[in-house]
This record gives structure tokens, C-alpha cells and sequence, in this order.
């Protein structure tokens, strides 16, 4: 029997996250990149791999794309980006954003 690392099983957290009830603000981003320019200089770009939701993804010029709908607010990204700060973050509006159901 082949058994699987959960941290590294990445279907497993996946169906964890699709049970997490989230609650989309159209109208206000809580997270955002502050200067998508400022994501060239950045060589390793860690927010790509660390983030647990998958909600940054690399383009093919160099800078990354946040989509913040998905985001289930760890606050991985802003420990990673610590050479240039490039991450905002607030806390959403009442009623909106990941709603955790156990802890």
C-alpha cells in the first residue's frame, strides 16, 4: 500500500478546500499585489509554490496573477514576499471570505 504525504498530495487538499464555504466580494478585493511590476525583479516568486490555494499563477512576461476569490486568508504570502512587501492585505467586509467550520 503506497502511502501519500498529505502535504504533498495536492487532490487531497483540493477536495479540502472545495468543502470550505467562501463568499466572494465582487466589489473589493482583500488582497492584493500592490505593483505587479515590482514581481519581475523577484527571482523565485515563492508566493507561486507556497501559496496553499493555488491563487497566484505565473504569466509568461515574468509577473503574477493573484486571484483573490479562492484566497483562504494563512497569510502565507505576505510571510514569503518579505524582500519587497509586495502583498496588501485587509481584513473583508462582514459576511465575505473564507468561513472556516471546524477550529
Amino acid at each position: 500500500m503506497r502511502v501519500v504525504d498529505p502535504i504533498l498530495d495536492r487532490a487531497g487538499l483540493e477536495r479540502k478546500l472545495a468543502t470550505t464555504p467562501y463568499h466572494v466580494d465582487r466589489e473589493r478585493a482583500h488582497i492584493w499585489i500592490i505593483d505587479p511590476d515590482v514581481c519581475l525583479q523577484c527571482e523565485r516568486q515563492q508566493c507561486i509554490v507556497c501559496c496553499p490555494a493555488a491563487c497566484y499563477t505565473p504569466l509568461p512576461d515574468g509577473r503574477v496573477k493573484f486571484s483573490y476569490e479562492g484566497c483562504v486568508e494563512c497569510g502565507t504570502c505576505r510571510i514569503v514576499c518579505y524582500e519587497f512587501r509586495n502583498i496588501a492585505w485587509t481584513y473583508p467586509r462582514g459576511g465575505f471570505g473564507v468561513q472556516y467550520r471546524y477550529g
